[in-house]
């Protein structure tokens, strides 16, 4: 089993990982960040929250009579992917995984094979 530590370290160790956080979705708050110079990490943590609310929000919405659990959210921009995992946790809530990838030096599918790996040994 990883720790929160280790298992942030093993994020930035995907290739083409700029930066990662480790957000409990309840609240909003980052419970682990990499700080990158700059961020803030709590207002950044609680923005994705929002955006992770808002799209599970329209996703229920489109899909009326079906549960909708999101796995994992990717969204890329001109500077960048980011993609979010979310986890159930042992914790005192979920989780979610952020990473930020280097739009050139990044393997989506890597990425994403990667954090689906380290998600499954923090929950272990």
């Amino acid at each position: 089993m990883l720790g929160l530590d280790s298992c942030l370290a093993e994020v930035m160790a995907i290739p083409g990982a700029l930066d990662a956080m480790l957000v409990d979705q309840t609240s909003g708050m980052a419970v682990a960040s990499s700080n990158p110079p700059g961020v803030d990490a709590e207002g950044s943590a609680a923005a994705l929250t929002e955006a992770l609310r808002a799209t599970t929000d329209g996703l229920t919405r489109s899909c009326p009579g079906e549960a909708v659990r999101v796995d994992d959210m990717l969204v890329t921009t001109d500077r960048g992917h980011h993609l979010l995992r979310l986890l159930d946790t042992a914790f005192e809530g979920p989780l979610v995984v952020y990473v930020r990838l280097d739009l050139e030096r990044s393997n989506l599918a890597l990425a994403r094979y990667r954090l689906r790996a380290i998600s499954s040994q923090l929950l272990a």
